[in-house]
């Protein structure tokens, strides 16, 4: 994990003075809500539809096992006792009184943590591979260059107040498990015919009302000089993306309208930086700087290559219960160093909102860090836990002890593992609830024996059309909508993030009408008993779609609907 220099400690410490001093004039009436609006933004802070929501930053998904007991310790003594992992690996709090904001802002600063531009048009949480720097399929780790771009994005002053948000990802592994293709940047480490390592780089993906994967703007731009393109791009999107409509104000409507024109002027404004520019060299990374961050990305003392321990025949000989076959099946991932395994710790529980924690159930995470992963978690695109450092032989113990914890379902990519947005019940822009959906399905699909049989699937769901359920990119996605003062819900079929699941990033199909909240649950069934009467041996679901088109499904879908009203009437 990258270590906070003194100057890092001081920086976050004095943003958590400041906000302090700002938050004290806010109360005391010398500050009014409006001037303090984008200060409060800045560090995280939004006003929901009941009370502030709290957005931490968790870079590229690295957590130690101190700073999720913190995590934990500000649920128990300012929020209701829980906390929500975002699809962009951050921690969000849903019920922190404002004047105790100031109080929070230290109590993570004092573990290296903070809010800042988690929120507001600038450039966001940078995202990655959950399994980034243990992957057995990574080609480069991408960790350094994340802690480059965070540092380089930072109030910056130049991208304090963009057109919109701005949202980054970086990969180095043959599949992508950060979605890169949505993003409003995606960066894949690559080498080219020389060995040398640099960065594909793709611009204007994103999600909302316009669904667009990102196009190729660059294969290959040299390591030393990513800082740079970044500068033009970004350059270019603050001097012309529209600032007049807040729905066509991202990157990906200008790269759209734009097309060819965008990209030569991101080319000449990169050129211009390189020849012209008097901060070039401050911006073209140095060995010496990169070596200084990529020091901190080292293997965990103890962490060596050791011998192999076959988990899976080790539970055969054992006659092990079919619960922990299926947990090492789903949740235990293979590891680059031999004898290690990066093992998923499931956020997905009956009763739980997708992606909350108790108090509780963080510090029993923590714990679980300390004993078999070297202190060390990730948050995951998935909205899971993820220790990224267990020895092979520990993979029995650490099931008994995450199974006692409630973190040993055996489900991580299965339709129970969905992706859900807090909704209507917290957001002040959500359409419709998505927590009541995501129950209702975990209920409906509670046998352990049909989800297996289902197979790997991504279901998705979102509370508006923002997305920040992602399910234009799930292979079923559901989206709330308002008819008249009441929720409904859109249904998508085929979508894809980009990972081998489907590796093609695409938005998912609209099969229809809108069902209502009473159909959801019988029209997902629907889909679902579909394509298990409809598969060919072996067959994925999201290949099935592709192959049998969205037809079958919807019409099953849709008579579902007929069937359920029949038997309301």
């Amino acid at each position: 994990m990258y270590q906070y220099t003194d100057f890092d400690r001081q920086f976050v410490r004095a943003r958590a003075a400041q906000f302090r001093d700002q938050l004290t004039r806010n109360l005391a009436g010398q500050l009014g809500d409006d001037e303090f609006r984008p200060l409060r933004l800045q560090n995280g802070w939004y006003i929901q539809r009941h009370a502030p929501m709290l957005r931490v930053a968790v870079p590229y998904g690295e957590l130690n096992s101190r700073q999720l007991r913190t995590l934990a310790q500000i649920a128990r003594e300012f929020d209701r006792s829980y906390a929500h992992f975002t699809t962009r690996q951050n921690v969000q709090y849903n019920w922190i009184p404002l004047p105790q904001a100031a109080d929070v802002m230290e109590r993570l600063a004092a573990v290296d943590m903070h809010g800042i531009q988690t929120s507001g048009n600038c450039i966001r949480n940078i995202t990655s591979d959950a399994l980034a720097g243990v992957a057995a399929d990574e080609e480069i780790d991408p960790r350094p260059y994340c802690e480059l771009l965070r540092q380089w994005s930072t109030l910056h002053p130049e991208f304090a107040f963009l057109p919109r948000k701005f949202k980054i990802a970086v990969s180095g592994a043959r599949e992508d498990r950060a979605a890169i293709g949505w993003h409003d940047v995606g960066l894949k480490l690559v080498k080219n015919a020389a060995g040398e390592i640099g960065l594909r780089v793709q611009v204007g993906g994103g999600m909302g009302r316009t669904p667009i994967v990102g196009s190729v703007i660059s294969e290959f731009v040299p390591w030393q000089q990513i800082l740079v393109y970044l500068e033009a791009i970004v350059r270019v999107y603050n001097r012309y993306g529209r600032r007049d409509n807040a729905y066509k104000a991202r990157i990906k409507i200008l790269v759209k309208a734009e097309g060819q024109k965008f990209f030569d002027a991101v080319e000449a404004e990169y050129r211009a930086i390189l020849t012209h520019d008097t901060d070039a060299d401050a911006q073209v990374i140095p060995q010496a700087e990169f070596d200084r961050i990529n020091a901190c990305f080292v293997r965990p003392a103890g962490v060596a290559p050791r011998a192999e321990f076959d988990a899976e025949a080790a539970a055969g000989q054992s006659s092990a219960p079919q619960a922990y076959r299926r947990w090492l099946q789903r949740n235990v991932h293979a590891h680059q160093v031999p004898g290690y395994r990066a093992v998923t710790l499931s956020v997905k529980r009956a009763g739980q909102a997708p992606g909350d924690a108790t108090d509780v159930q963080m510090d029993l995470a923590a714990d679980l860090a300390d004993r078999y992963s070297s202190g060390e978690l990730r948050v995951t695109h998935d909205q899971n836990l993820l220790l990224p450092w267990v020895v092979a032989s520990d993979l029995p113990a650490l099931y008994e002890a995450a199974k006692a914890a409630g973190y040993a379902t055996p489900n991580i990519g299965l339709v129970t593992d969905m992706i859900a947005c807090p909704g209507g019940d917290f957001c002040a822009l959500a359409n419709a609830r998505s927590i009541p959906v995501a129950e209702e399905l975990t209920a409906r699909f509670d046998d352990l024996d049909e989800v297996f049989d289902i197979g790997e699937i991504d279901l998705h769901i979102s509370g508006c059309i923002n997305s920040c359920g992602h399910h234009h990119s799930g292979h079923i996605g559901i989206l709330g909508v308002d008819k008249d003062g009441t929720e409904w819900y859109q249904v998508t079929l085929g979508g894809s993030d980009g990972s081998d699941h489907a590796p093609v990033a695409v938005p998912g199909k609209v099969i229809g009408p809108s069902f209502a909240a009473s159909e959801i649950a019988d029209a997902v069934e629907a889909i679902l008993d579909t394509y298990r009467a409809q598969r060919q041996s072996g067959e994925k679901f999201i290949d099935a779609v592709h192959r049998l088109g969205i037809d079958p499904f919807k019409a099953a879908a849709n008579a579902q609907r007929t069937s359920t009203a029949r038997a309301e009437a």
